[in-house]
């Protein structure tokens, strides 16, 4: 069986934290969280006005490292809530600083309701990895933790998940 490693980006109400968490858990996969060095501060509108700014600049923030080491694993699942209909300035830092050469990589995002190009933009910075599948999972438009992608949907794509730590 194929050692799996669920890294994740969460901010505000954990939606993508929930769905790591859940994935990882039923997978038997390691956890990690990225974190930035300078955490976002403010109330929501301040934090989403930053966030755009940053996707506008193609700003890559300092993270902290990473609390396992990617390359001790042959598959990566990777979370990010969806930021500016790309992904969060911290998962593209993430992203951007390993090398993804003969991984298999599983994205997975959260969103509001629009989930834009963030699967293709994951796709774009993890250049020669394996990408057999990806989820995006829809919560309420207004920032709230209720989940509107049906929960057996996730539950499949989890299923999936675990044939693919199976596969050869």
């Amino acid at each position: 069986m194929k050692k799996m490693l669920v890294v994740y980006y969460s901010w505000s109400n954990g939606n993508t934290k929930r769905i790591a968490e859940k994935l990882a858990a039923a997978a038997g996969a390691d956890l990690a969280r990225i974190e930035t060095v300078k955490p976002y501060t403010g109330s929501y509108n301040d934090v989403v006005a930053q966030g755009q700014k940053e996707v506008r600049q193609g700003f890559l923030p300092k993270i902290k490292p990473l609390a396992a080491d990617i390359d001790d694993y042959d598959v990566i699942a990777v979370g990010t809530p969806t930021w500016w209909y790309t992904m969060a300035p911290a998962v593209r830092s993430f992203l951007h600083s390993q090398n993804w050469n003969g991984k298999t990589v599983i994205p997975f995002m959260t969103n509001g309701g629009w989930p834009g190009h963030v699967i293709k933009d994951m796709k774009k910075e993890c250049s020669g990895a394996d990408f057999p599948l990806s989820m995006q999972i829809r919560f309420d438009s207004n920032g709230g933790d209720q989940m509107k992608t049906p929960e057996k949907d996730v539950d499949a794509w989890i299923a999936k998940v675990k044939r693919q730590l199976e596969t050869e």
